[in-house]
């Protein structure tokens, strides 16, 4: 399928290379047409012929396409009826398939343009063809009247030329601002220009563009929107990469994707123990930066490294002055190359949404950077990943700029935190990883030879729209001429990514159920989390009570019973099979649970807490704090006794010890196993049997006394010397 492709692409691209998109689609004031040199191009441009499968919208769409490629509507078909196999061309599924094949190859050509988001047109279009993917066929005659009654004007730049509309045919017609897209139109258009969307975060890109309008469909006015600020951050970018080289001392290929503490009102603040700076933070595609303000200037940047494996952490932190924990609002970097961990804070009035967002765009390099070293990638393969997060931070931070979005875990816009929180997004980073074995290395040959164009290979999309968007992330890759680009994205198939992720969010449905229980019966106090334990583990608790009833005698009957039954049970080698039969009863009963309870809901526990106000809360807490100093004492106590057991501090005890540990382990060499836990639970249980209390009193009252003799082992605190030099 792919060795079609890269053929038929490439007879495309021979006949365009010597013109330029300015020519092709020149707008004509009368109704004379200019001549070209092409015939098919002056086919395609003077009358094109409409497919009889396609609606009047759909063949609205293809015709511009056919302007884009200089290529007839009838050779577009017989291209795509020849070339590409049978299960593509189903009468079902014809039109939309045709409509893909145009598009991606439009969207190609079109996007070799380093300021193709800056034209209005590009958005219409693109738009246009997410519509037309809606209602393909020829029955969809009313959305074509629809259309066409809300598109008599022309669109023209300040240029006077139209990229996409030409007044040579009435075919052409423009968005309508009254229509919208729904996912999977979008789902399938959009990653067709890789600095649009990316393949894997497609649907929840289109979810947070849905969510900011409360529409369950993409307007136009939305989407127009986002492209636009999109074009604003590349462009930002752009220019703060070639103003802040010489500060940063940055290394080739590394891009600026953000900055932030430029504003004097929102600086970022740099922590480390007890000192603290102000200054600004840059992120780049290989580390952070963080530039200290000093008098009027700022010092020599700080580098953090992202890039290489030096066992990095990043994560949220609590920060405040002088090393104390007080607001939640900054990100915490660790690494083997700084001696202390670095605090970095974004302060704000209200929320923390500053460093959310980079504590996200700090995860996504670092975890990039994880996955090329995990799976080994070099040269054209690891440019094309950092290709593909940068363009994902891009995205993310137009969205963020445009409707103030700030997306969950399973909704993130970036790619590789998408699939590090998904349930099975290992699946994916597996399918891209085999992806990126197949890249097109003859892109960084240049070599166009008949022999590499029928190679089944993919295309590096993200660095080659990266590097048409002006930015150089590896020099020595050439993607000049004519490059054959095959894309994530084919005209009638699924991506293998595509595949994975759908999986993965079929899971995240039941993960984000089950999560939205937890979140509901979390609760918060100690006595009201202690009292639901409780009333949670009363069979437990119960059982618990019960075998103290038997082993106390009480009620010597039922005791003797038991340690009968238990006797007869250990001496006859059963006692292996207990713990076997109990998950056979436990399975047993979830079975006819799931049986009996079908359909119905579980009913609630019904739990009183106890009504404590906030001081004796306060109370029921340093209650608690003193018992777990108290057990945390004596186990300290013990500790130290061992240890002067084993040191021999007092030679009779130990004496004692000796022997004591050497009888058992002759008990342990010539005594079957069954016999020794037969003793031990005759010793335990008979405990408090009348005929031994008197007797086992006295051994306990002995071995207490004995204990109580032994010395702890001596511990020596020691203050600590503060040698820390504080930064001026």
């Amino acid at each position: 399928m792919e060795n079609l492709k890269l053929g038929m692409l490439d007879g495309f691209l021979t006949k365009s290379q010597h013109k330029t998109l300015k020519s092709l689609f020149r707008r004509s004031s009368t109704k004379s047409t200019e001549e070209d040199d092409s015939p098919s191009s002056s086919s395609a441009a003077n009358s094109p012929k409409p497919i009889p499968q396609l609606s009047p919208f759909a063949n609205s769409v293809v015709s511009r396409c056919s302007k884009i490629l200089r290529i007839p509507t009838e050779e577009l078909q017989h291209h795509f009826d020849t070339q590409l196999p049978e299960s593509v061309k189903e009468l079902l599924t014809y039109a939309r398939n045709f409509l893909e094949f145009c598009s991606y190859q439009a969207l190609h050509v079109v996007s070799s343009r380093p300021d193709y988001l800056s034209d209005k047109d590009f958005r219409h279009m693109t738009f246009d063809m997410m519509l037309a993917w809606e209602s393909p066929c020829v029955e969809n005659i009313e959305l074509h009247k629809e259309t066409a009654s809300s598109s008599n004007q022309q669109v023209e730049d300040e240029d006077g030329w139209s990229l996409f509309y030409s007044s040579s045919t009435n075919m052409a017609v423009q968005v309508d601002d009254k229509k919208t897209v729904g996912p999977e139109a979008f789902a399938r258009i959009a990653p067709g220009c890789a600095a649009v969307a990316d393949i894997i975060t497609v649907h929840n890109l289109y979810d947070a563009l849905t969510s900011t309008s409360g529409h369950h469909r993409l307007h136009f006015l939305v989407y127009d929107k986002y492209i636009r600020s999109l074009d604003k951050v590349i462009k930002a970018s752009k220019s703060t990469l070639a103003s802040s080289i010489g500060n940063l001392q940055l290394v080739e290929g590394e891009i600026i994707l953000d900055v932030d503490g430029t504003v004097p009102t929102q600086p970022v603040l740099k922590h480390i123990g007890r000192s603290m700076w102000p200054g600004r933070l840059s992120l780049t595609n290989s580390a952070l930066y963080f530039e200290s303000l000093g008098v009027g200037l700022y010092d020599k940047a700080v580098r953090y490294d992202l890039a290489t494996d030096m066992k990095q952490v990043i994560k949220p932190e609590l920060t405040g002055p002088l090393g104390t924990r007080l607001f939640d609002k900054a990100i915490m970097y660790k690494s083997m190359s700084v001696e202390e961990p670095v605090h970095l804070e974004f302060p704000e009035f209200k929320g923390n949404s500053r460093r959310d967002y980079w504590l996200d765009i700090c995860l996504e390099i670092l975890r990039a950077h994880r996955f090329i070293q995990k799976n080994n990638l070099k040269a054209i393969q690891k440019s094309e990943v950092l290709a593909r997060a940068i363009l994902g931070i891009w995205r993310y931070r137009a969205v963020r700029e445009a409707f103030h979005f700030f997306s969950s875990h399973y909704k993130t816009l970036l790619a590789f935190n998408l699939a590090e929180c998904l349930p099975g997004g290992d699946s994916i980073l597996k399918t891209l990883s085999s992806r990126l074995v197949i890249l097109n290395s003859s892109a960084s040959q240049h070599d166009v030879s008949p022999h590499s164009k029928r190679q089944a290979k993919l295309s590096p999309i993200s660095l080659i729209a990266l590097t048409q968007l002006g930015f150089i992330l590896q020099k020595e890759v050439n993607l000049d001429g004519e490059v054959i680009i095959v894309g994530e994205v084919c005209a009638g198939e699924i991506n293998p990514l595509q595949m994975a992720v759908k999986q993965s969010l079929l899971d995240t449905g039941r993960a984000e159920a089950a999560q939205a229980t937890v979140d509901q019966v979390k609760v918060d106090g100690i006595d009201t989390n202690v009292a639901i334990m409780k009333e949670l583990l009363f069979p437990v608790i119960e059982l618990a009570n019960c075998a103290q009833r038997l082993a106390s005698w009480e009620k010597p009957y039922k005791s003797t019973i038991f340690l009968v039954l238990t006797c007869f049970f250990v001496v006859r080698g059963w006692f292996s099979y207990v713990l076997p039969s109990v998950f056979v009863l436990v399975a047993v009963v979830m079975l006819w649970c799931r049986h009996f309870n079908k359909g119905k809901p579980l009913k609630p526990f019904r739990i009183t807490p106890p009504h404590n106000n906030a001081v004796e809360q306060l109370l029921t807490l340093q209650e608690a704090i003193t018992q777990v100093e108290a057990l945390l004492r004596a186990g300290n106590i013990i500790l130290l006794k061992i240890r002067a057991l084993l040191f021999a501090v007092l030679p009779q005890a130990s004496d004692k010890i000796v022997i004591l540990l050497v009888f058992m382990a002759a008990m342990f060499a010539f005594v079957p196993p069954r016999y020794i836990i037969l003793l031990v639970f005759l010793e335990a249980f008979t405990r408090e049997m009348p005929y031994r209390k008197e007797s086992s009193d006295k051994w306990v009252r002995r071995i207490r006394e004995w204990w109580i003799r032994i010395p702890a082992a001596p511990v020596q605190l020691i203050k600590p010397e503060d040698n820390k030099k504080k930064k001026s």
